[in-house]
């Protein structure tokens, strides 16, 4: 697929509304970028099945390793995970599976500390030695960097501020508690609080 002779990285995101993947060259260069609907399915396998449609027309020869960015919480290194906005997959083998399918190194972490190291790498928080990146979508997570270091916690979970009880007896969260941050101020949150998409809610649900 490529001629590129450093090979290339397949980045693959596992959100509760949509998966992502794309290719990435060693180089740092964006190319083929696939996505589809996260399937709304209690069968883990469904879900499993959309993640290898993503993944199976770009992995090649070429592809050196697979880097994951899923929502958690998780065990470590992604050896398991239980996206609370994926109900399929509770204690699913992520890590295990992938390996196991695809031969290839395979790097896996929670979404918001992905978007920390690579805003802190190449983006918007190149340079700066202390930051937090927020994910707001379907849910919401954190990545908090503290002296140019990513924060990782005991299992890898380090930064989940989307259940922060931000809101004593607010909204019913996922994770079964109200007031967590995310139950308050996700966008999935505010489509409910709203009737409409977080992007043509009202300026000041937005804030």
């Amino acid at each position: 697929m490529s001629d590129s002779p450093m090979g290339e990285v397949v980045a693959l995101d596992i959100g509760g509304t949509k998966l992502a993947a794309a290719i990435v060259t060693t180089a740092g260069e964006l190319r083929e970028q696939r996505r589809e609907l996260t399937p709304a399915s209690s069968d883990p396998e469904v879900v499993w099945g959309a993640v290898c449609s993503l993944l199976d027309p770009i992995v090649d020869a070429d592809t050196q390793a697979i880097g994951v960015g899923c929502g958690g919480p998780m065990t470590s290194r992604g050896a398991t995970v239980s996206p609370l906005n994926i109900a399929g997959w509770r204690s699913f083998p992520l890590l295990e599976r992938l390996e196991h399918r695809y031969q290839r190194a395979v790097g896996i972490d929670n979404d918001a500390k992905a978007l920390a190291t690579g805003e802190g790498r190449w983006g918007a928080a190149k340079g700066l030695t202390h930051f937090v990146a927020l994910v707001v979508s379907t849910g919401v997570g954190g990545g908090v960097v503290l002296d140019g270091r990513l924060l990782d916690g005991i299992d890898g979970n380090a930064g989940h501020l989307g259940h922060m009880i931000v809101v004593p007896d607010g909204r019913q969260c996922a994770c079964g508690a109200r007031g967590c941050l995310e139950a308050e101020a996700s966008g999935t949150a505010i489509a409910q609080m709203t009737g409409a998409p977080a992007s043509e809610a009202p300026q000041e649900i937005r804030e």
